[in-house]
């Protein structure tokens, strides 16, 4: 994406996490920096359990090994990840992928189906705002089904602003 695409202003503030907030159905959701060594098998068990209808733009891929290739690329050195935890499950998964020109990337965020609407995308995504921000990251897109009013509300809410609305994936940006 082009650097002119990005607002003027940055946005913000983020938080840092670790953070706990209650959701709107009540449940404590901790929102925290993922490790490897903690996380990495509940985060497979948390793509193995989504609702395939649920996946956008072929991700997060089906069955255990391609899941597995594709963490192993968006957990690597270099991108900026967050887990939600209720009760110690991961429930969901934001990152940034770095790419180019340098001090951007590019945002992806997953929510497990029984916790989506209650605003626990919203804290993914500002408290990876907040990580990205202290790692570095400077702008940040995202493309998202033109047809999903609920993520483009979402990523609204947080300082996001349409970048790119003339393709079929509705692109927006933000810098932080």
């Amino acid at each position: 994406m082009s650097s002119d695409k990005y607002p003027d202003e940055p946005a913000g503030p983020f938080p840092d996490p670790p953070t706990t907030v209650e959701d709107r159905e009540g449940r404590s959701i901790t929102v925290r920096r993922y490790d490897e060594q903690r996380d990495r098998a509940a985060l497979e068990a948390m793509y193995d359990a989504f609702d395939p209808a649920d996946r956008a733009q072929g991700i997060p891929p089906t069955g255990a090994d391609r899941i597995a290739d594709w963490l192993d690329s968006i957990t690597d050195e270099g991108t900026v990840n967050v887990v939600a935890t209720h009760h110690e499950t991961v429930v969901g998964h934001a990152t940034l992928v770095p790419d180019e020109p340098e001090a951007t990337a590019e945002l992806a965020i997953f929510v497990l189906q029984d916790y989506q609407g209650a605003g626990i995308g919203t804290h993914l995504i500002e408290t990876l705002l907040g990580v990205g921000r202290a790692a570095g990251v400077e702008r940040v897109w995202l493309s998202v089904e033109r047809w999903n009013e609920p993520a483009i509300s979402l990523y609204e809410k947080v300082g996001f602003v349409p970048s790119d609305t003339e393709s079929f994936e509705h692109e927006m940006a933000i810098r932080l």
